[in-house]
């Protein structure tokens, strides 16, 4: 039986060619919209799954062992709070320990729509964090980071100053402003994307039925095709 991760990456093949015979406008835009929804979901859980194993394979390190000085693996942060004042954008991540390590050891590198963290050489780890697509524009120059005990403090600066940020990343706001069908890790990972073409379609006129319809088929076409071809 397929994984739900496996599920997912089905879905994702499957609105990327619907969204390529797509011409309307009003489905595109939800086609796309829900492409980019099922790909935060795959990489939430790939994230998921890599921590799982990180934690894993340090749970089978025997508890005599002396840490080394380089650092096993990359453990990817997914936890963090942020706020905000006129000034910056403010994210907060707990790392126990962090105020222990060299200066050095602790590494922010600065876009004007991202950010990433690598902490070296934490308890015999290494932490990374990477932050793509910020909602607004930064100042590379005005930003920064302060370590404080057991959280590393990034400060990045608002290109515009007195502007109020609702979300953290673009991908944030495109997910929570869109009507979209939440995937229930109950379920069966494909019924969003069914929810979605079936309101996409009550809801349309005779063309854009017949594009959805037109769409489909030749997609389940290609599917088939490539399951026969081996």
């Amino acid at each position: 039986m397929a994984s739900a991760l496996e599920e997912l990456q089905k879905d994702l093949e499957e609105v990327k060619v619907l969204l390529e015979k797509a011409t309307r406008k009003r489905v595109r835009d939800a086609l796309t919209a829900e492409k980019s929804k099922i790909e935060t979901e795959i990489k939430n859980r790939m994230q998921q799954k890599s921590q799982r194993k990180a934690e894993h394979l340090d749970n089978e390190k025997p508890a005599a062992v002396v840490a080394p000085i380089t650092t096993g693996y990359t453990v990817k942060i997914s936890n963090y709070g942020w706020d905000q004042s006129d000034k910056f954008v403010k994210i907060y991540i707990t790392l126990t320990g962090v105020h222990q390590v060299p200066a050095e050891n602790v590494q922010v590198h600065f876009t004007e729509r991202s950010f990433d963290l690598l902490v070296k050489n934490l308890n015999g780890k290494s932490y990374s964090m990477i932050v793509n697509n910020l909602l607004k524009p930064i100042s590379v120059e005005g930003s920064s980071k302060k370590v404080k005990t057991d959280t590393v403090l990034i400060l990045c600066r608002k290109k515009a100053e007195n502007t109020r940020w609702d979300y953290l990343t673009q991908v944030e706001k495109e997910c929570k402003e869109k009507e979209k069908p939440s995937y229930d890790t109950e379920t069966d990972p494909s019924e969003g994307l069914m929810n979605v073409l079936k309101k996409i379609y009550e809801d349309g006129d005779d063309d854009m039925k017949r594009t959805i319809n037109k769409a489909w088929v030749e997609s389940r076409e290609k599917q088939a095709k490539g399951d026969t071809e081996f």
